[in-house]
């Protein structure tokens, strides 16, 4: 596929705050229609990486283009043409929908400001609540607000950075059908989350910690690049069980899932010489093929804090 084809295209993006490199050396392709899932922990540097494609930081390093334009020298062209969700509601609780929306649509000069917000209301399925103050609105609700806001300009590209954190399931649910339904239009997405369910739903992945690209591909590349055997473990009272496994030679996690133990580990024959004295009658071991969580918690137990 030729460059011109991918909607971001970019190399070596390096990004450091004083001594700290927060980004480093990462490359991604997003094609065009495509929802790229950005997965990491809690200041893995996705969120500098999303501002930095979109022009509101300045990166240190790296070369290539989002939308076709060049996201060092071109970053104002490239404002607008994205939509941009952040983790925090911003918008004017004080006013309603309909005038949070007109705002918005002021703020980028379209030509026809009330169509357009009538074309986000009716798109987002929000014309009876206009009237409503963005302040009395449920997470939900702000949530879809902030995706109509996002739209208003007819961008060819949205930066969701975790949408759907502090929202019920059925609101997770509910966005993310929108956002297939958008993508289907030809949209591109590349979305931060923290849920593995939403993970799952991407058609490709990449994974960050502490500023280094660890995993990249489609859900069953990156489970199986991870290289991991993982037991489930069942039966009563599993946390002393839990306790004796942790640290054992060729168990790298035990992890409680529910009602239910996943001890995970790399080198299946060391881990299986390690366990097998306590896979007895109380408890029912059974390999399954590892999960998504599984491969990103070990992913995340294993790479290096660059907060120093």
């Amino acid at each position: 596929m030729s460059a011109n084809e991918f909607a971001i295209d970019v190399r070596g993006v390096t990004k450091r705050f004083g001594a700290r490199t927060v980004v480093n050396d990462i490359a991604m392709q997003v094609r065009p229609g495509e929802i790229y899932g950005f997965l990491g922990p809690n200041g893995s540097g996705k969120t500098t990486f999303l501002r930095m494609l979109c022009g509101l930081l300045t990166p240190d390093g790296g070369e290539g283009s989002c939308l076709g334009l060049d996201f060092r020298t071109q970053s104002a062209e490239i404002k607008k043409r994205v939509g941009y969700m952040t983790q925090k509601f911003s918008f004017y609780e004080d006013l309603s929908i309909e005038e949070n929306l007109g705002f918005i649509a002021r703020l980028y000069g379209m030509p026809n400001r009330k169509a357009a917000v009538q074309k986000s209301l009716e798109r987002l399925g929000m014309v009876e609540r206009r009237q409503q103050l963005a302040g009395t609105l449920s997470g939900g609700w702000k949530q879809r607000l902030a995706l109509a806001a996002c739209l208003i300009h007819e961008p060819q590209l949205l930066l969701l950075d975790e949408p759907t954190a502090g929202v019920d399931p059925k609101a997770r649910r509910d966005f993310w059908e929108e956002i297939h339904k958008l993508a289907a239009e030809g949209l591109t997405f590349l979305i931060t989350t923290h849920y593995m369910d939403e993970a799952s739903r991407c058609n490709r992945l990449a994974y960050i910690a502490y500023g280094n690209l660890l995993a990249r591909g489609t859900v069953a590349e990156v489970v199986k690049a991870g290289g991991l055997t993982t037991w489930e473990i069942s039966g009563e009272n599993l946390s002393p069980l839990a306790d004796k496994l942790r640290g054992l030679p060729g168990v790298e996690q035990v992890v409680a899932f529910g009602t239910t133990l996943h001890v995970s580990g790399r080198d299946a024959a060391k881990m299986q010489a390690s366990v097998q004295p306590f896979m007895t009658g109380a408890y029912r071991w059974e390999k399954i093929e590892s999960g998504l969580e599984d491969v990103f918690i070990s992913l995340m137990e294993t790479a290096k804090d660059n907060f120093s």
